[in-house]
């Protein structure tokens, strides 16, 4: 049996149901499902000999999801904070910036909200908003770049787009924003765990990944990777005991010295760390973000990849033989896991998608800007009989 055949046992949740719809909220797997259940049990009975080693067991725990991630991206470990999710990362790379009244942001209109938000929080702050059209539902670096004035300071734009699937150029926009001297800030959530993307090939200076989509875990956890060349230009605007540099002999020795006092001068760690909440945070979320991490590093990236692509290859090969008009690019470059189609109007494509639930075939219908249809997810635990299945109830409600 193929690695990937035999991943699909790990997904319970494939038993009753076609499930396309990874870009949406993806299911979880048994082994992440496992740990966390693993560390209620430890909560449940606190077997260790204290409860302070046993919070800091579960700090460790916690931690352990730290050089997962970067090794999924090929980071250093000290690049990585563990965030509640891409629109927490991108929230507090929008927050910590060092950004003036009159300094500008340049995005796409294809993106999903989040990316946006955060710096339509900022008007109120003097920072403005340059919004780049699509081109034919494509984001080019060309437009980008023809975009750019003297005041802007930051792209911030998603490696693929959530409603059609494209998948930029993201070296190009890296180069451009090294040439102009502007941050780069990605949100990876719809290429993260289907496509590699790897920091010291095309590097960004901030890059926010929630779990719950493609890499399985929807438990409240992701990740932010900081290029370490930029952390310290930034502004920290949290602290908690755990943004401090651990004491010598740990916390549990420091908790319990006499002489201790709340107001001091303390020593932060100047690591990604120091953007995360400081005190306890999601341990089963992380806990299970680390367990579908380790998943996908034991299946391996590129052969989910590879098989991502075989898949959407005859997706797209079948939707070719039916009256519906395709919104995802063709080229393997410009897409990852999401193949976008349409039968029609918006109300059509519902319809569509309704009638994909009844037979227990799970996609979406997303739009923005006027770009979007029927979104396809083809994931590592799809299989070709998947498709199948869908094009023919797809043929069928036509």
């Amino acid at each position: 049996m193929s690695p990937m055949l035999d991943a699909r046992t790990l997904f319970p949740g494939l038993a009753d149901k076609v499930f396309l719809d990874a870009a949406c909220v993806s299911l979880a797997s048994k082994p992440a499902t496992d740990a966390i259940q693993r560390f209620l049990d430890l909560a449940l009975l606190c077997p260790l000999d204290s409860s302070t080693h046993h919070h800091i067991f579960m700090d460790e725990m916690r931690s352990a999801a730290r050089p997962a991630a970067a090794r999924l991206i090929n980071a250093q470990d000290d690049e990585i904070a563990l965030v509640e999710s891409t629109t927490h990362g991108l929230t507090i790379a929008a927050d910590a910036l060092p950004l003036a009244k009159g300094d500008r942001i340049l995005t796409s209109d294809l993106e999903f909200m989040e990316v946006a938000v955060p710096w339509v929080q900022k008007k109120k702050d003097g920072i403005e908003i340059d919004v780049v059209p699509n081109h034919n539902g494509e984001a080019r670096v060309e437009d980008f770049a023809a975009s750019v004035a003297p005041q802007t300071k930051v792209i911030a734009i998603s490696a693929v787009q959530w409603t059609n699937g494209y998948r930029c150029d993201l070296e190009a926009f890296s180069q451009l924003c090294r040439d102009r001297g502007i941050w780069l800030v990605v949100d990876a959530i719809q290429q993260i765990g289907a496509v590699p993307l790897d920091v010291t090939k095309t590097p960004v200076d901030i890059l926010a990944c929630g779990g719950h989509k493609w890499l399985n875990s929807p438990f409240g956890c992701g990740f932010l990777y900081i290029n370490r060349d930029l952390l310290p230009l930034l502004n920290p605007t949290v602290a908690g005991y755990l943004s401090v540099e651990t004491p010598p002999g740990g916390w549990g020795e420091y908790f319990q010295t006499p002489s201790i006092t709340p107001v001091k001068d303390y020593a932060f760690t100047s690591t990604a760390r120091r953007y995360e909440g400081g005190g306890t945070a999601n341990y089963p979320g992380a806990v299970g973000l680390h367990a579908s991490l380790e998943l996908i590093q034991q299946l391996g990236q590129q052969n989910i990849s590879e098989h991502i692509f075989e898949l959407t290859d005859h997706l797209l090969a079948g939707l070719d033989k039916l009256p519906v008009t395709i919104a995802t690019p063709r080229s393997r470059e410009s897409r990852a896991g999401i193949v976008t189609f349409s039968v029609g109007s918006a109300e059509q494509n519902v319809k569509v998608m309704q009638a994909l639930q009844e037979k227990r075939i799970l996609v979406s219908v997303r739009y923005t800007s006027h770009v979007g249809g029927i979104r396809v997810s083809c994931h590592f635990y799809n299989s070709s009989e998947d498709i199948d299945r869908l094009l023919a109830a797809v043929k069928q409600a036509l």
